[in-house]
């Protein structure tokens, strides 16, 4: 028994070596269309044209090209701000590129993702993968039904080939050869003096299931973008929040959003604890954030007590509630000259270093009065250190996250805030453009800073501000993302599809057992999609089984012992030449 791995015309695609049978042998290996390649428009006027337009739309070539222009088109949605992420960074960046903003207004480079560039092709790969995949299913489906072709004439011209001469009758040889090959999971078919078998179907399955799993992930990333919402807020300890649009700080959502689209919940920040590295190198390091939380599902739902840490969100109805950041509050009274207190409340101050030095501002909008009765405001821009370094020993920078010894620095102002005009304004920045700044006896700006209890007198009778103690506060994003288990199944579905096309192989086997001089000829071919070295030692393997169990190598019969037997196959015949 020899066993050969040959190339020829028929195994190399040339058409000068391949017969008609051959190449019916090697036909439908794949789901690829008959005929990808360009080519005229089929027909005459505009129905030739539209045919042909469709071709080209639906080749796997086109395709990849759109696929390529849409992973270009999102580049600059992610170099240039945009319109739905962040208006204040669009407005940055237009004023301090006056000459570029009107070319990318026009060309639509604020708002690349609902562009009409950017929708045409996404479109037109949606159109184009749909259009790959429903024939070529159509064309697997059939090939599932259909049987595999019968064996070629000349199998010694396929890459993969064997032969052997046995004493076992040429039925026993074929019917022990298709119950082999059942037993390895090839699917059989008998036809005359030879038995065909197929196997490796999966690979062509996990082509369409790759090509499927594209057309939902882009299902699942539109779908998600429509109908997306994201916002922040900052929560004070023991206060709390409801999922509706006035209470966010900062929201943004997709074109097809709407405000009924908010599932109804809310939340009560009953605490919040952080933990530090206390020595070492990695002193004030963050150990732990935890937020707990008091929540309800629906409008009348019952109260449920949970953890929001950082990575390990709250998920309500679809929602999840992600912890973002953390800082301090001091709680700060005010008390005009007639000793009326006009303001008591926790005020927000941001961390502008690791160690949480953190600045903010007090704004007394109403019902303040000065020693004279007149109505006036009061702003005051502070300074908070968590852990002070102590007077005499530097600025107020904190030398420790942890509130080891917290120390409040204010400076106070009085006169129009500003807010009267209606116009937004940042709560943690102090507008002092129509304010005047306290000045002490000796006309110096009034700054004091001040320990937890302690108080400021401010000057010429204007009252007192005390620093009453310090709270927290603990700043959250909500978001809801439709589609995002959807693109996870695709993403999944898309590698178990790519994983089979690659490493699963179609291939085609062909044993024929014909009579030739008193004996029986045992024939057997392999052929598969590309070229492999595993082909070859496959059909080996099932050479050699079928040799060792039903059809044992039998001696070469002398040349003048019997005449050529007319019944022989001309791939006998082609072997003895």
């Amino acid at each position: 028994m020899s066993t050969t791995d040959k190339t020829t015309g028929a195994a190399a695609g040339d058409p000068a070596g391949t017969t008609v049978d051959e190449a019916a042998a090697g036909a439908q290996l794949s789901t690829a269309p008959l005929d990808d390649s360009p080519g005229d428009p089929v027909g005459i006027g505009l129905l030739g044209w539209a045919r042909w337009t469709w071709r080209q739309l639906t080749s796997m070539r086109v395709a990849l090209i759109l696929l390529f222009l849409l992973s270009l088109g999102a580049i600059p949605g992610s170099l240039i701000p945009q319109n739905s992420v962040d208006l204040l960074k669009v407005a940055d960046w237009k004023r301090g590129h006056p000459t570029l903003t009107p070319v990318y207004e026009k060309l639509q480079l604020f708002d690349v993702y609902s562009s009409v560039w950017f929708s045409a092709i996404y479109i037109l790969l949606f159109v184009s993968l749909i259009g790959c995949i429903v024939p070529r299913s159509w064309q697997f489906v059939g090939q599932l039904r259909g049987r595999p072709p019968g064996a070629p004439k000349r199998l010694e011209r396929l890459p993969a080939f064997t032969h052997w001469r046995t004493g076992t009758d040429p039925d026993e040889v074929l019917a022990a050869a298709e119950q082999l090959l059942k037993k390895r999971g090839y699917r059989v078919h008998a036809t005359g003096n030879a038995v065909a078998a197929e196997k490796g179907y999966l690979r062509e399955a996990g082509n369409l299931l790759f090509h499927v799993a594209l057309i939902v992930m882009l299902v699942a990333f539109a779908w998600g973008r429509l109908f997306f919402s994201e916002g922040g807020k900052l929560v004070l300890q023991g206060g709390g929040f409801s999922n509706t649009l006035t209470q966010y700080d900062d929201f943004k959502s997709g074109s097809l959003f709407t405000a009924d689209d908010l599932p109804p919940f809310s939340f009560t920040l009953d605490e919040f604890d952080a933990s530090y590295e206390r020595t070492g190198p990695q002193k004030g390091t963050a150990r732990d954030f935890k937020a707990y939380v008091t929540y309800s599902e629906g409008a009348y739902g019952e109260p449920k007590k949970t953890e929001i840490q950082v990575n390990k969100p709250l998920e309500i109805e679809g929602s999840k509630i992600y912890l973002l950041g953390h800082g301090y509050a001091p709680v700060i009274s005010v008390t005009d000259a007639r000793g009326k207190v006009v303001f008591k409340d926790a005020v927000p101050m941001l961390p502008q270093d690791a160690n949480l030095t953190s600045t903010g501002a007090v704004k007394v909008n109403d019902g303040y009065r000065d020693k004279n009765g007149k109505k006036e405001q009061l702003g005051f821009s502070g300074v908070f250190v968590p852990t002070f370094a102590g007077a005499g020993r530097g600025t107020m920078f904190s030398q420790y996250p942890g509130l080891d010894f917290p120390a409040l620095a204010l400076t106070g102002y009085h006169g129009s805030l500003g807010v009267d005009a209606g116009l937004p304004q940042n709560v943690y920045v102090l507008d002092t453009s129509k304010m005047k700044q306290f000045k002490d006896k000796d006309g110096n700006p009034f700054a004091v800073r001040m320990l937890p209890g302690e108080s400021m007198t401010l000057p010429n009778g204007a009252g007192t501000v005390k620093f009453e103690g310090i709270g927290r506060w603990a700043t959250f994003s909500v978001t809801h993302q439709p589609g995002s288990g959807l693109a996870l199944t695709g993403a999944i579905a898309a590698i178990l599809g790519l994983a089979g096309s690659l490493f699963i192989q179609r291939r085609r086997i062909w044993v024929r057992a014909v009579t030739d001089r008193g004996t029986t000829v045992v024939l057997m071919a392999g052929l598969g999609r590309s070229e492999s070295a595993k082909l070859p030692e496959e059909l080996g393997s099932l050479a050699l089984t079928l040799n060792s169990e039903a059809a044992p190598t039998a001696p070469e019969p002398a040349e003048a012992e019997t005449e050529a037997d007319p019944a022989v196959d001309t791939a006998a015949e082609g072997e003895r030449a």
